[in-house]
């Protein structure tokens, strides 16, 4: 009988400064000769939001290939998964010459990071996302909050509920305040009937601070179609997140804006997610999202022959 094989793996919460906060994240290490079908049953025995494998890079201008995975699916791409394989990488010396700035070759292609302090032991870590684009307005806001749980008027009045991505696809659901975000329970069947693209893609609930200049927003985000019931933090939405913001007024911004988004607080898992970008009338360019990560276990994964 063949043994098994073993796979060195860390795992680490990101988007937090303390340990047992943010969002978990497995990575394992020179994962080349692990099939899909083996790296989604590794996925789903981690039973994280995420799990990425580090693979030889297909491209010469990325340092590593990383493909990410859902207890459910693959993804083309992901946000804390990236920042915190960039961490991870930079932390055991895989970035070569130490690089404060370098790419990751995942799915949907290059996705470039930037490491903030040392680089071989790095305080913060930005990923880059490309501009934010938006579907068609969901009209029907009684179907939306009921699907959610809510009434009509515990939206939030004047902003529209819309999809938007930077990468991956998210439904923006505005909400009255930050107690109405926490009493959201998604009815996943309910809500593809009003959004059909929720079949796919995420639900992500926000409530902008009462001040704009304060350019904050309490969020949570559920993701029924991949198989996480909600996310503790959501890197991947949250650079749509910041240009929604931008888009409908909700945060006071104009040239170099920084916005911070709390998730994860409901199910005490609190977050901050940094969002970094360029604001000129209405518009988001140069869109960048930030967190810092912790280390937390160290080990072998033992995978069957």
């Amino acid at each position: 009988m063949a043994s098994d094989r073993a796979y060195r793996f860390v795992q680490v919460d990101v988007f937090t400064d303390r340990a047992f906060g943010g969002n978990q994240l497995a990575v394992v290490f020179d994962a080349g000769d692990l099939s899909a079908m083996k790296m989604q049953e590794v996925a789903r025995e981690m039973n994280l939001a995420e799990t990425t494998f580090i693979l030889a890079s297909r491209r010469p201008d990325c340092v590593t290939r990383v493909r990410i995975f859902t207890p459910g699916r693959e993804m083309p791409f992901a946000g804390h998964p990236t920042i915190g394989t960039a961490w991870v990488l930079a932390r055991h010396g895989l970035v070569p010459g130490a690089a404060a700035r370098f790419a990751l070759d995942e799915e949907i292609g290059p996705v470039p990071v930037e490491l903030e302090g040392d680089p071989r032991a790095p305080s913060f870590v930005w990923m880059d996302h490309r501009d934010a684009t938006f579907e068609a307005e969901v009209r029907d806001r009684d179907g939306v909050a009921a699907a959610l749980g809510l009434k009509a008027d515990d939206l939030l009045p004047g902003a529209p509920v819309e999809s938007g991505s930077t990468g991956n696809a998210f439904l923006y659901v505005p909400l009255r305040d930050a107690a109405t975000v926490d009493r959201a329970v998604v009815d996943a069947r309910r809500m593809e009937d009003v959004a059909p693209a929720t079949a796919h893609i995420g639900i992500f609930v926000l409530a902008p601070d009462p001040d704009p200049k304060a350019r904050r927003v309490y969020t949570r985000m559920f993701a029924p179609a991949h198989g996480v019931a909600e996310d503790p933090a959501t890197g991947s939405a949250s650079g749509a997140l910041g240009a929604y913001l931008v888009r409908h007024r909700l945060v006071h911004a104009d040239g170099d804006t920084r916005i911070v988004s709390e998730q994860g607080t409901k199910m005490k898992r609190q977050s901050f997610v940094h969002i970094a970008l360029q604001a000129r009338d209405g518009r988001s360019s140069k869109i960048r999202v930030g967190g810092a990560v912790v280390p937390v276990i160290d080990g072998t994964l033992r995978v069957p022959a």
